[in-house]
């Protein structure tokens, strides 16, 4: 049987289409094709392909001389058929852009795809539109109108760049044991008891739990991250009023890092992280005498993903506390045991962002400075 189109991969094609069906959201369409180009390559036949990838002989065929003709972006891409003409002109899809971009109807959350070829149909001459073909070329477009992000939305002026690089320069310095940067926050957690008993998981069936339960009341987390060793430090409170922080500052002069000479915490901007809790829970010596030891770095307002304990809280949520636990001191066992495991395995955040990135990266939204303006005195 002679093969009209021969597929020939470089290593470099064959590494992108491995790394194309190894992970990631792709259309289900590209990865066949990936399949087919592969196959191909190996020295497959077209029925052979076909059976196994799935797809009509026409597929494989297409695919291959997509790749032959032109090239491996080319053969992966969803490009219209021969002869078929595109059921939207330009001006059409530009119309289903902006629509997908306003407001939804009144009494609906967000558009969905039926609603958005309703819509379209209104808005111009068509008699009827699939939602097949408003999804794809919305896809087309990368907007998926029925889909929310919820977000931290700063405002960036002066005062966000001057508190966001200094923390971002505390976390570039050489680690200094005399100096240490702790990252310091605090993270409420539910108290949740069964009130029903969970089916343990057996063969062919996962564990399962009723939808009810018991809240319990709440707890407070209290977590240190050395930013610079793998070390950190989580205390279960009843509560997280000011006298609690002063007590954690407290503990982190005296118990923790003892032997520094100054500890640079980073902190964001609660009403309770300030000196003056000190002052409010302990005698005004005391109170000095743990304030000369710290020196409190504090996140830009509304910018709490700078501090780098709140990705450690994240993996203690996921690792540790994702599930129900109904008890104080039950949760107090299970996060000690969490924390001697993590701090065992020398685990530490790996943080990339710096403030040569911020400078590039947001350098539409960084302040512009305000140029002087220069007199010119003439002489009489």
């Amino acid at each position: 049987m002679n093969i009209r189109y021969r597929v020939d991969l470089s290593q470099c094609e064959r590494d992108e289409l491995a790394a194309l069906l190894s992970g990631g959201k792709h259309p289900a369409r590209k990865l066949k094709r990936a399949q087919i180009l592969l196959a191909a390559d190996a020295g497959a036949g077209d029925a052979e392909i076909a059976a196994r990838v799935v797809v009509g002989g026409s597929t494989v065929y297409r695919t291959k001389r997509r790749f032959v003709e032109g090239n491996l972006e080319l053969a992966l891409a969803e490009a219209p058929r021969a002869g078929a003409q595109r059921k939207l002109t330009g001006n059409e899809e530009a119309l289903l852009v902006a629509t997908a971009c306003s407001a939804p109807p009144a009494g609906c959350a967000r558009w969905t795809l039926e609603l958005l070829s309703q819509a379209l149909v209104k808005l111009t001459e068509h008699d009827s539109l699939s939602r097949e073909t408003v999804r794809r070329r919305l896809a087309e477009n990368s907007l998926k109108p029925w889909r929310k992000d919820m977000w931290c939305i700063p405002k960036v002026d002066a005062a966000y760049v001057a508190a966001m690089e200094d923390v971002l320069d505390l976390y570039a310095e050489v680690p200094d044991p005399r100096r240490p940067v702790v990252c310091f926050d605090e993270s409420p957690t539910q108290l949740i008891g069964e009130v029903r008993q969970p089916i343990a998981a057996k063969p062919g069936q996962l564990e399962r739990f009723d939808s009810e339960y018991r809240r319990n009341g709440t707890v407070n987390l209290f977590v240190f991250l050395d930013a610079h060793r793998p070390w950190r430090k989580v205390k279960v409170t009843d509560r997280r009023a000011a006298t609690d922080f002063a007590i954690c500052m407290r503990e982190l002069s005296d118990n923790h890092f003892p032997m520094a000479e100054k500890i640079r915490v980073v902190i964001d901007n609660l009403s309770t992280h300030k000196p003056a809790a000190l002052y409010s829970t302990f005698p005004a010596p005391e109170a000095r005498r743990i304030l000369r030891r710290l020196e409190f770095h504090y996140t830009p307002k509304h910018a709490s993903w700078l501090n780098m304990v709140e990705i450690e809280i994240g993996v203690l949520r996921s690792q540790c506390l994702d599930r129900r636990i109904d008890n104080k001191q039950h949760l107090i066992s299970e996060v000690d045991a969490w924390e001697q495991r993590r701090n065992k395995s020398a685990a530490h955040i790996n943080w990339m962002f710096t403030t040569e990135q911020a400078r590039n990266k947001m350098a539409r939204a960084y302040p512009k400075p305000k140029t002087e303006n220069t007199m010119t005195i003439k002489e009489s």
